[in-house]
């Protein structure tokens, strides 16, 4: 028999384990035992782990009793630092409406970041760093199995343009190889690939309308409210798209995320969110024409495939050859850091959007 998994993620998982005769060592994250009380008093629950899961008052003296550590819930937080899955669209919009994005859980974790960040308040330090580590604990569990792919661009891209749709067709044709899109998870390039992936399992037709009825809400400026909503008209319109990640950061709270990635891994740190989107990258980065952010992406990815410091070099697309060579000269540089060097062979600049899914599959072999 299969060992079973030491983390429990819902009252479903925590009832299978139950039945199994104990809780010895697991670590149970987030759930709502309080209607379990009976099952805590006679189950094991030697060196196990309760992060942020309410239970009733005679469970809690009873668990820690028997060699289990307790991290209690924190009460008036608008997220939940123990958290074991990824955030979900949903989830993150609760409650918005057209003229309303103030009270969603977005941003009121983006609120509670901008009052406490710079506060010098070790608990509030520490409960980021907690969200954050939960954060990539659920991705890398989400992620398991899978070829991921980055797609890098900037977040200025406006729906309606042909930037966007070039940037929605390369997230289509990148999952239908069964990749995994990966962005950066919020507006622009970032919701353009997302949408992609989203359409990959219907017509081609749908891409093109979902494109169009966007296009009637060309940015989050000036309603968060208003493109959001858009968003989730299209997913209304066609359900059960293709999943993709979005990777996008309370950091940059003014910048919401995107409503087509069917998995969000939202930080407060925006240095693990890069770093970590990355890393994850293992089939590869696409990088669309883009500014600073995106050249600091480059040569942040560049990096590891210089020194190999995550093993053998991952493919590097730059789409644009003008913008790549003349407006911001990125390309002739990563060319020479790449002379004599394994990355030479994952390295690639295509003239067009269209040619980046068959450079990238090229050089993955």
């Amino acid at each position: 028999m299969q060992e079973p998994d030491r983390e429990i993620e819902s009252i479903e998982e925590f009832d299978q384990v139950v039945a199994r005769g104990t809780l010895a060592g697991f670590r149970v994250q987030s759930v709502d035992l309080t209607g379990r009380t009976a099952a805590l008093l006679s189950t094991d629950t030697s060196e196990s782990v309760f992060l942020g899961c309410p239970m009733e008052t005679e469970a809690a003296a009873k668990v820690r009793a028997g060699g289990a550590l307790v991290f209690p819930p924190v009460p008036d937080l608008p997220f939940d630092p123990y958290r074991g899955t990824l955030y979900s669209p949903a989830e993150l919009f609760e409650g918005l409406t057209e003229h309303s994005y103030v009270r969603t859980p977005d941003a009121l974790a983006y609120a509670w970041f901008q009052r406490t960040k710079t506060d010098g308040d070790i608990f509030a330090s520490m409960l980021r760093s907690i969200h954050d580590d939960a954060v990539s604990d659920a991705l890398d569990e989400f992620l398991v199995g899978t070829r991921v792919v980055g797609v890098m661009g900037g977040h200025a891209l406006e729906r309606g343009s042909d930037g966007f749709a070039g940037a929605a067709r390369l997230g289509r044709a990148l999952a239908r190889t069964g990749l995994t899109v990966a962005t950066g998870g919020g507006p622009g390039a970032m919701e353009a690939a997302n949408l992609g992936a989203y359409a990959a399992p219907h017509d081609d037709a749908v891409l093109d309308e979902a494109l169009e009825l966007l296009g009637k809400t060309p940015s989050f400026r000036p309603s968060i409210g208003a493109w959001a909503e858009a968003a989730f008209a299209v997913r209304a319109r066609w359900p059960d798209g293709g999943a993709s990640v979005g990777i996008p950061t309370w950091f940059y709270g003014h910048e919401p995320p995107n409503a087509f990635a069917s998995h969000i891994a939202k930080y407060f740190a925006n240095a693990t969110r890069e770093d970590g989107l990355l890393a994850r990258s293992t089939a590869g980065v696409v990088f669309l024409p883009g500014a600073a952010g995106t050249v600091q992406e480059i040569f942040d990815n560049a990096t590891p495939n210089y020194y190999e410091s995550r093993g053998e070099p991952t493919p590097m697309v730059l789409v644009d050859r003008d913008h790549w060579t003349r407006r911001l000269p990125t390309w002739p540089l990563l060319e020479a850091l790449a002379e004599g060097r394994s990355m030479k062979a994952r390295i690639a600049l295509v003239d067009s959007v269209d040619e980046a899914p068959e450079a990238l599959l090229s050089m993955l072999g």
